[in-house]
């Protein structure tokens, strides 16, 4: 029986930990080929063999995303490899400093354009330009709740995922019609680094922040990773321009 994106070329950013290194894994186990970027080569490399270990096909690359030559190199590299792209994760992104929104810096506001937005609108323009000569393929988008709704001490991190929605449904009025399908996830709270890094030196924030979902407790990256493969997918074929919310009812409780 063949898997969700069998012989199915797909890049992803962000690739050497948590959500990316999930869908990742879950991709390759579904039968695609993976081109794993991530900014730490070690980590991405560590993502590439733990597939290739378990029977899959992946390449790891080092990216930095807020390095839009870097991004041509890593969109160069996959069709030089591979002469397509079939789909791809736009994964990477930051959570900034967790500070107030008078409290921001130039710097850091900046900094999250440049690798939650900007990079993403950069890496959709390459793919697009990839995928139409070939007759398509999907893009998923990595936005957050943040992108749906506020939270306190992430006022420019939510700005950025607001933007990411808005692109990727822009993006599919604009292609729809050519082939390409773009959609977005939007994770709730899931246990990876930086949601660590968001809770370090918060009493209590690892219940607080499991009360928050109405499951219970945080997601897991697996979990996104199965999210992100489908939309992938051709049994996702009528899903086009939805941000998909993956948060253990977070937004409606």
């Amino acid at each position: 029986m063949q898997g969700l994106l069998e012989q199915r070329v797909v890049i992803v950013t962000g690739a050497g930990s948590g959500i990316g290194r999930a869908a990742a894994e879950v991709m390759a186990r579904e039968g695609a080929i993976v081109i794993a970027s991530d900014l730490r080569l070690a980590s991405v490399e560590e993502t590439a063999q733990r597939i290739v270990d378990a029977g899959g096909r992946a390449l790891a690359t080092c990216t930095d995303v807020s390095k839009l030559d870097q991004l041509d190199a890593l969109h160069d590299l996959t069709f030089k490899e591979f002469g397509r792209l079939d789909g791809a994760f736009n994964n990477a992104g930051i959570p900034g400093d967790g500070l107030a929104l008078a409290d921001h810096t130039e710097a850091g506001f900046d900094a999250l354009i440049a690798v939650n937005l900007k990079a993403v609108w950069y890496g959709m323009k390459r793919q697009i330009e990839l995928m139409l000569p070939h007759g398509g393929g999907a893009i998923v988008n990595t936005a957050s709740v943040g992108g749906i709704v506020g939270k306190p001490g992430l006022s420019v991190y939510c700005a950025t995922k607001h933007a990411v929605i808005g692109l990727t449904k822009t993006a599919a009025l604009e292609y729809g019609s050519r082939g390409v399908r773009v959609n977005a996830v939007c994770p709730g709270v899931v246990r990876t680094a930086m949601v660590d890094t968001v809770m370090a030196g918060q009493r209590g924030a690892e219940d607080e922040w499991s009360k928050l979902q109405p499951i219970g407790r945080m997601g897991t990256p697996e979990e996104i990773g199965e999210a992100v493969a489908w939309l992938l997918s051709p049994r996702a074929s009528l899903i086009h321009g939805h941000a998909l919310v993956a948060d253990g009812g977070l937004t409606v409780a």
